[in-house]
């Protein structure tokens, strides 16, 4: 009989579980030194490298190739320095690493503290199509509003109950199909020109829009997008963060 005679007294009990620590041992070392491509080798505070850089080893440069036909490694020196943001607007307030620091400037306009943005890609997020994801809805005829309020042509608030523009379309991501952002025109008194809102930082009333975040004398700092039509994933960091940075600084 195979099991008798071909193992003889081996325990394969023991041998399965001993089996399934070393493989799950293993899968964690794996899932975790693929999370460290970016961000890593650790670094202090001021850049230098931080002494202490855990457990775990950096991972080997792999290189990937995007649905655009562009070539990204990672880890890489490079793919760092395009994610990096040198000479911020703050200064410490304590001698030892990891207290918050206090802005010196106008943090807003600065990208710090609750405004802070990161670097990423000047390229508008494209679909499985090689499209720009986030579009205008005027621009998609199957699109229309089938519940709810119609936000285009209602005025938008500032926290001081002030006019400061009204909506003139809604962007919409059509992968997922919901809105993501508000576009308006801006008064006169209040600068020129269209911006967009987040749609989760409003709230659309029956006969306006109320953006909390911004008092009126902060829109027309709002970030513009470079063309017309589509946003890129930089503009959208940025434009983020200045509705968000605008509920603690506006």
């Amino acid at each position: 009989m195979v099991g008798v005679t071909f193992f003889g007294d081996f325990d394969l009990a023991s041998a399965a579980i001993w089996g399934f620590w070393l493989f799950f041992a293993g899968l964690v070392f794996y899932l975790q030194t693929e999370n460290m491509r970016e961000g890593y080798p650790l670094e202090m505070e001021d850049g230098s490298p931080s002494p202490n850089q855990g457990p775990f080893p950096v991972p080997k440069p792999k290189t990937f190739e995007t649905i655009d036909g562009r070539s990204i490694t990672v880890p890489s020196p490079e793919n760092e320095a395009a994610h990096r943001r040198d000479g911020l607007a703050l200064e410490k307030m304590a001698v030892s690493e990891g207290f918050p620091q206090m802005p010196t400037g106008d943090a807003m306009a600065d990208g710090v503290g609750p405004a802070s943005w990161a670097p990423r890609e000047d390229a508008p997020e494209l679909d499985a199509h090689g499209k720009p994801k986030i579009t205008p809805m005027a621009g998609h005829e199957s699109f229309f509003i089938s519940a709810g309020r119609d936000p285009r042509g209602m005025p938008i608030l500032s926290k001081d109950d002030q006019v400061v523009g009204h909506c003139t379309d809604m962007w919409i991501d059509e992968g997922e199909q919901e809105v993501r952002y508000l576009e308006y025109e801006l008064e006169a008194e209040h600068g020129s020109g269209k911006r967009l809102v987040p749609i989760q930082l409003t709230k659309v009333q029956p006969r306006w829009i109320m953006v909390a975040s911004l008092h009126s004398s902060r829109f027309e700092g709002v970030p513009q997008v470079r063309t017309a039509g589509q946003v890129t994933k930089l503009e959208e960091e940025k434009i983020c963060a200045w509705y968000a940075g605008g509920t603690l600084y506006s």
